[in-house]
């Protein structure tokens, strides 16, 4: 069914553009994007369907490239239903596209969620599984945050490679600490996999960021978060991402993982193409139930955050992507920017290279915001997921 979605305001994940239109064709892909001008210059034939957007904002679909569960189900306790029902869910939020995020675990374990997040792929009645992202295993046991010392591994090139095979080449992304013994070997090896590479849960000095730089480690998980700090004899892993303009970042806008304010220093001192909104949330987020658990742990929710239980030390995020998004612009940032942080720079960083923005020839994977950050209609492919015609 081929859809013209029209007075709204387009952020197509590059700019603000003002009131405009959208064509939709029957492959779902985006065939023509032009201005309410125009739109009310032309015919449609029938087999149009006029969506009227009511000024509000038209924008590409979310995509949380780093996420291990919501709303009950997540990569913790895996099953693959339990993943579907999390990409149904995700929808309802704006995110049209997801990295289902793995914590380390013995291998066995591992390679038996890679295999039933890969079954899900396919199969999708809301965001889209685009790949598998890896924290570790090859992590550093100084900066674990609440993983587990006992699944922590130095590089090896085998394991890799069985849990490569698992994936089916679907191992998007993953988590590394640049100064493990081997990194050097694993790295152009997940490489020449075409694995994005992120330095995080990491105390690397920064000579060993620079060596990971060179090897094409170039991305970092998290920022500020689980890494070694700036220091003015060793600038870190924090330091190496503010020196070098090649590196891009994830960032947690929850508020409580990263202040506030430090979003300002980012603001001067990255490109806007090298930053990324990412949720890093748990599997109890949204979730209503009266207790909740995230990797095998009972945690508590307050603060803004999810504690664990026992000894109320952070446990992850219970933020969503589109609140990430909302938070970054009373932070300071334009809001076409925000957007831009959770749409064209995780799609460009992880290659994907039919989703993210809103232009023609790319997939249909659009949502409909009011300016209080309520998700009105979600499109995936041309298909509504949310809202009505």
């Amino acid at each position: 069914m081929a859809i013209c979605i029209h007075n709204g305001t387009l952020l197509n994940g590059v700019s603000n553009e003002g009131l405009c239109a959208v064509l939709i064709n029957d492959n779902g892909k985006i065939e023509d994007v032009f201005s309410e001008t125009r739109f009310k210059q032309k015919t449609f034939p029938s087999s149009v369907q006029i969506f009227d957007a009511h000024k509000s904002y038209i924008a590409p679909g979310l995509i949380d490239t780093h996420i291990h569960g919501f709303n009950g189900n997540g990569t913790d306790i895996p099953s693959t239903e339990g993943i579907l029902q999390m990409s149904e869910d995700l929808a309802r939020y704006g995110v049209t596209a997801f990295n289902p995020t793995m914590y380390p675990s013995d291998e066995e374990v591992m390679i038996d969620t890679i295999k039933k997040i890969v079954a899900a792929m396919g199969h999708e009645k809301g965001a889209k599984i685009k790949g598998i992202h890896l924290e570790g295993p090859f992590i550093s046991p100084k900066k674990l945050g609440v993983q587990k010392p006992s699944t922590v591994k130095l590089p090896d090139l085998n394991l890799m490679q069985r849990l490569w095979d698992a994936s089916e080449g679907h191992i998007v992304n993953m988590t590394v600490a640049p100064e493990l013994k081997g990194m050097r070997e694993l790295a152009l090896d997940c490489i020449s996999k075409g694995i994005i590479l992120q330095a995080g849960h990491t105390d690397a000095e920064y000579k060993h960021m620079v060596e990971g730089m060179q090897v094409g480690i170039l991305h970092v998980t998290h920022f500020f978060n689980a890494m070694s700090h700036l220091h003015h004899r060793n600038p870190g892993a924090t330091g190496a991402v503010l020196i070098h303009p090649e590196m891009s970042c994830e960032i947690i806008a929850d508020g409580v993982h990263v202040h506030k304010d430090l979003f300002k220093l980012l603001q001067r001192d990255k490109s806007i193409d090298k930053i990324v909104l990412i949720t890093d949330c748990l599997t109890p987020t949204e979730q209503k139930a009266k207790h909740l658990f995230a990797n095998g742990e009972e945690v508590v929710m307050h603060g803004g955050c999810f504690h664990r239980k026992s000894d109320d030390v952070i446990a992850g995020s219970a933020l969503t992507l589109m609140r990430a998004v909302k938070n970054t612009t009373e932070y300071g940032f334009p809001l076409s920017d925000a957007v831009r942080f959770a749409t064209s720079n995780p799609a460009r960083i992880m290659k994907y290279n039919d989703i993210g923005t809103i232009a023609p020839g790319y997939a249909a994977d659009i949502i409909i915001f009011d300016k209080k950050y309520n998700v009105q209609t979600v499109f995936i492919n041309g298909k509504l997921v949310k809202g009505t015609m």
